[in-house]
């Protein structure tokens, strides 16, 4: 049964997938790892945290070192008493003391803890007539007080009581019943080149935790430029919208009134003076007018509110420009042929663009409904589409009553602006300000020539379908 479920286990890559997450576990490295990160905690901040990782790796080794002459001297000939292997012993407790405060988050008193006892039971075991040739490590307590402490008074009292001790110890007291050197040359010199190797191992953590400290402040100083940058830009996007909202809602009531307007007139008189059916008719024309300037309005009101609520969603899709201008011709032929103007389309059937259909729809029927505004009766219009090295070039001319550079440049400002049409028409204004920003969303833009009375070419670039 066990060798069944081993062998499902196997099928699904299970027993491989918990075999190396064994082996990750017994490795060294994993191993270490877990050492250094006894105490971490979230509420630190990532430079303690790393401080952290240096003094519990610092006392694991000096756990594991510790123990060798209490360990090497019982299996050697010379061995030691059993007090004196006691004392011998005590820096190993002291180790041991410290990762346990730190597992518990006493960090404050483990550093206490460390740079006391470990100074004061080495200088119990020299005290005690046992040279190990450690004096060394008292430099090493004094280097390390004065990055972990931050306190003065303690980081002084700290590295004075190491200095103190180091002098007494190595230059002063000379006789001692137990030599080291004497019972065991190799053990001496071990002990010598370890105290070494730890305050160059313990100079070589501390930069090296700087530097990586110094790298992740770097990295978070460029994620905070790049998120103002960002901030930046969507401030600026947003005070966009708004300048754009806040025209948007003077042109509705400034444009608004006149329609309505119109249609109070026409219901007052028809209420007060009772008129003739002949009159109501001469009347309706110039409401219709307003009328349809009124629904045109709403439909870009409709379709900018739209393509706010949707973002910067655009959906290209491949467009048959010949179809989409006939679509749009059908849509404003009534208004066409109540000036008596000729609307002509010059597409290819071969003509395709990539580029969201709605919005292309929306500027071509602008651009066209404009032309016929501002075209006189009996008139011309022209729309059609020819392939350039950029893509395709879709235009809308007329012969219009033509413009003047000024009123040209307040176009391409995106300033709101409008005249009466040659019908009498009301212009929106906002036609032309959504065809400017639809053609930035599908890659393109608007390019405007005109002369009084000449007429006018509007035109714009799409990329090309295949």
């Amino acid at each position: 049964m066990q060798l069944i479920f081993q062998s499902r286990l196997r099928s699904f890559g299970i027993v491989e997938k918990l075999s190396i997450k064994k082996t990750v576990q017994l490795s060294p490295l994993y191993f270490l790892e877990k050492i250094k990160r006894i105490g971490f905690t979230s509420v630190l901040q990532d430079y303690d945290n790393r401080k952290l990782a240096i003094f519990n790796q610092l006392n694991f080794f000096q756990l594991l070192t510790g123990i060798i002459v209490p360990v090497g001297t019982i299996f050697h000939h010379q061995k030691l008493p059993a007090l004196a292997w006691l004392v011998t012993s005590l820096p190993v407790f002291v180790s041991i003391l410290v990762l346990w405060l730190n597992s518990r988050r006493h960090y404050h008193i483990a550093q206490i803890a460390y740079f006391v006892l470990y100074p004061f039971t080495t200088c119990i075991v020299y005290l005690s007539g046992i040279n190990l040739g450690v004096e060394l490590s008292f430099i090493l307590y004094g280097i390390l007080s004065v990055f972990f402490l931050q306190d003065i008074s303690q980081m002084l009292f700290s590295v004075g009581l190491s200095m103190v001790s180091y002098f007494v110890l190595a230059v002063v007291c000379k006789n001692y019943t137990y030599q080291l050197a004497t019972a065991n040359i190799f053990f001496y010199f071990f002990n010598q080149l370890l105290a070494i190797t730890f305050i160059f191992y313990g100079l070589f953590l501390i930069k090296r935790e700087n530097t990586g400290y110094q790298h992740s402040i770097l990295r978070q100083k460029e994620e905070i430029a790049a998120n103002e940058k960002l901030l930046q830009n969507q401030t600026e996007e947003l005070t966009e919208v708004n300048a754009f909202k806040n025209r948007l809602f003077s042109i509705i009531a400034h444009d608004l009134k006149s329609p309505i307007y119109a249609m109070k007139h026409l219901f007052q008189n028809m209420q007060q003076y009772d008129l003739p059916a002949e009159e109501i008719k001469a009347m309706v024309p110039e409401l219709v007018n307003e009328l349809t300037y009124t629904t045109s309005l709403m439909e870009n009101v409709l379709l900018w509110t739209r393509s706010q609520m949707q973002s910067d969603a655009v959906r290209p899709q491949l467009i048959d420009v010949a179809g989409l201008t006939t679509e749009v011709g059908k849509l404003l032929r009534l208004q066409a042929e109540a000036k008596g103007i000729r609307v002509k389309l010059e597409v290819d059937n071969t003509l395709f663009v990539f580029a969201d259909k709605d919005m292309v729809n929306l500027i071509l029927r602008n651009l066209l409904s404009n032309a016929i505004k501002y075209t006189p009766e009996k008139g011309g219009i022209t729309v059609g589409a020819r392939t350039e090295a950029s893509g395709v070039e879709i235009y809308v001319k007329d012969t219009g009553m033509g413009m003047s550079q000024e009123t040209i440049d307040k176009i391409n400002l995106s300033n709101y602006y409008t005249t009466k049409g040659t019908g009498g028409e009301s212009g929106t204004g906002l036609g032309l300000m959504l065809c400017r920003e639809f053609l930035a969303r599908n890659g393109g833009t608007l390019h405007i020539e005109s002369s009084p009375g000449k007429g006018s070419v509007f035109s714009f670039m799409l990329p090309q379908g295949q």
